[in-house]
């Protein structure tokens, strides 16, 4: 007796419940996303195959563009902002500036500090979003006779005594001038900091290359 056949149906799922998640998923993406802002003083960091995430507390960052011109700026929490001022209130004592409070309030809103000690009464009236690498000539830098960044180092190491060392980023343009990247270097030797990190622009190893091997060596 031969076996019954069933009938075959076509399976028919119901796609509006997912269609409408994934439009609901997207409209909170595009809502919250916030867009990288455009930088004020821009830098093209080199290439690195380096995959350490810089760190973001207790940051002071010193940036060289390709002008050479040095700019220092620190982190956006409560802590850096106070070592902030004490760094700034630190260069006011010991260089005469005779910023007032209101001044020096300022300087710590302000997203770097790129300019002469004398000139920091001038960069505490330019709004914040107008600092940029055109209104602000950079800290100078140029030899052992003009090297204002040993002051802001002297300054780093005052803010942050008794406290963790700071986390010092070089963030340098791929075409900056050696002479700035050296002096830089002389103002953190100046004030024994013999440790800082390089902010580069990350890519993937290149295949083939002793590097590249190693996971895979790894995976077998």
């Amino acid at each position: 007796m031969s076996r019954p056949k069933i009938a075959r149906k076509s399976t028919n799922i119901d796609m509006t419940a997912m269609c409408d998640v994934a439009f609901l998923l997207l409209s909170f993406f595009i809502l919250t996303t916030k867009f990288k802002p455009s930088e004020a003083v821009p830098v093209d960091t080199p290439n690195s195959v380096s995959s350490k995430v810089a760190p973001e507390k207790d940051v002071v960052m010193i940036s060289l563009n390709k002008d050479g011109h040095v700019y220092l700026s620190t982190g956006d929490s409560k802590a850096d902002r106070a070592n902030k001022q004490t760094m700034i209130e630190s260069v006011n004592a010991t260089k005469g500036l005779g910023l007032t409070a209101g001044e020096i309030a300022q300087l710590v809103k302000a997203p770097f500090l790129g300019t002469a000690l004398s000139q920091l009464k001038q960069q505490a009236t330019i709004p914040s979003d107008k600092m940029n690498a055109q209104t602000l000539p950079g800290i100078p830098c140029i030899d052992s006779t003009n090297n204002e960044m040993i002051d802001w180092m002297r300054a780093v190491k005052a803010a942050y005594a008794g406290q963790k060392e700071p986390n010092l980023l070089l963030k340098g343009d791929n075409v900056s001038k050696y002479t700035s990247f050296k002096n830089i270097i002389i103002a953190l030797k100046k004030n024994d900091f013999f440790k800082f990190q390089m902010v580069t622009n990350p890519e993937s190893v290149p295949e083939g290359t002793d590097l590249w091997k190693q996971p895979s060596a790894a995976v077998k």
